[in-house]
């Protein structure tokens, strides 16, 4: 048994019921086996995989809070901190029902590659609990919030580790917990990214991801001598990332004609109304079953489905694992040419090999939606500096930070014989960065 192998079953064995983060392992460990074989020797004597695949702390925390009928609940806190060899700990918290240990930890180990690619000095770390922000009152979103940030806050620092949002946690959720940091601190500092623009945000922040992951597929593809115009998308999700997506693929002359949200799908043909999906998702808070309303000619579909759509592109936008192997037969057998991932780990192992295997161009999550993560730590630069810069400057960077990650990914898959593994490029590209700051730090 190699030392990929061996590290490999460790991970299982010391980490029961935690099917996300043994994925997450095995899809990364894999693809930098050539990588692992060629300094075998090195690495199994300095324990690097051990030390990469153990995260440095895992903290567990109970939040008590009492909502609007005066009955005090409990909440389960996590943050993950998992490596910061070459900065502090970065990533966003999940206010989530489904959130637990192993989601937490996958969502962390996945946040060390991707923050490395973006060449920012940014290490990985993940957060988040169990609670849902749906159908809760500002008060009671306010009081779980406080509760929460009073145990989170000795964990976490401008220059120790810097959390942001990610699924359940927007700009209601990130103000609420900076306010009760700033409280409890008595100091105005960078330790949240994701603000207000009041209060140190980011121009293009709400926008990045989504931009993001438009600006990596229209490289990838040019890279691959396609035009990403007049291409016709599916987009799974209706949160920020989703919507950004749509309107970013809009804008470079696509069209993307569904969306998603938990309980269903909607087909538009003449393109998803990106002004429609933020009423209904952003102020109303509400289910895609009202977009009929505003688009007549429209489908709307129970369930799942939305890979079912002939296209070219397919961006999944919502959560992990949610394109499955079926899913992935759908779109070979409708002709897609290339999937993006706008979600983190969004298509199962699987799904990713057979859409390999019939050459569908394949850009891994971790490459693809970075550009959340990048324009997290371009905020954490502009309050540092006291400076805020404008939408077009911070824009500008994320498109360079996107162009740079597609052709530091194909570099890095020819150098290893992998030419157009774009999941193996991120991979070692991310993955070296990391081990060379990790071999001049020590045994730390």
């Amino acid at each position: 048994m190699g030392y990929v192998d061996e590290v490999i079953a460790r991970v299982i064995e010391k980490n029961p019921g935690q099917p996300e983060f043994h994925q997450a392992v095995k899809e990364v460990l894999e693809t930098i086996r050539p990588v692992v074989d060629r300094h075998e020797e090195q690495y199994r004597k300095l324990a690097i995989l051990e030390r990469l695949t153990e995260p440095d702390r895992q903290i567990r925390f109970r939040v008590p809070w009492v909502d609007d009928k005066g009955q005090v609940q409990v909440n389960v806190g996590y943050r993950v901190q998992f490596n910061s060899a070459i900065g502090p700990y970065k990533g966003g918290l999940r206010f989530h029902p489904s959130v637990n240990i192993g989601i937490i930890k996958f969502l962390g180990f996945e946040q060390i590659f991707k923050n490395s690619l973006t060449s920012l000095p940014i290490g990985g770390g993940k957060g988040g609990s169990d609670f849902d922000p749906k159908g809760k009152s500002d008060r009671e979103v306010m009081a779980f919030c406080q509760s929460f940030m009073t145990e989170l806050f000795r964990h976490i620092g401008p220059d120790t580790d810097v959390p942001a949002g990610d699924i359940g946690v927007g700009g209601r959720e990130i103000g609420f917990l900076y306010g009760q940091y700033k409280r409890i601190r008595d100091a105005y500092e960078s330790v949240l990214t994701g603000k207000g623009l009041t209060y140190g945000g980011s121009l293009a922040r709400t926008e990045a991801t989504g931009y993001g992951l438009l600006y990596y597929t229209e490289e990838l593809l040019k890279l691959n001598n396609i035009d990403i115009a007049g291409k016709t998308c599916l987009v799974s999700g209706a949160g920020n990332v989703a919507i950004y997506a749509i309107q970013k693929a809009h804008q470079l002359g696509a069209k993307v004609v569904t969306c998603s949200d938990s309980t269903g799908w909607v087909y538009d043909p003449d393109g998803i109304d990106v002004e429609a999906l933020r009423e209904i998702k952003e102020v109303q808070r509400a289910r895609l079953t009202e977009y009929k309303k505003y688009r007549p000619n429209s489908e709307y579909h129970d369930g799942r489905g939305v890979w079912s759509v002939k296209a070219d592109i397919a961006l999944p936008c919502a959560t992990q694992n949610e394109l499955d192997l079926d899913d992935a037969k759908a779109l070979v057998a409708n002709g897609v040419i290339a999937v993006c991932e706008g979600a983190n780990m969004p298509s199962t192992l699987e799904a990713t090999a057979y859409l390999k295997e019939h050459g569908v161009i394949f850009g891994p999550a971790k490459a693809a939606n970075a550009g959340g993560v990048a324009t997290s730590a371009l905020e954490m630069s502009q309050n540092a500096e006291r400076l805020s810069w404008t939408f077009e400057e911070v824009d500008a960077r994320l498109k360079q930070i996107m162009v740079n990650i597609v052709h530091n990914s194909d570099e890095a898959a020819k150098e290893y014989g992998m030419e157009g593994d774009y999941v193996a490029g991120a991979n070692i590209a991310g993955f070296l960065k990391v081990v060379d700051a990790m071999i001049a730090q020590g045994v730390v």
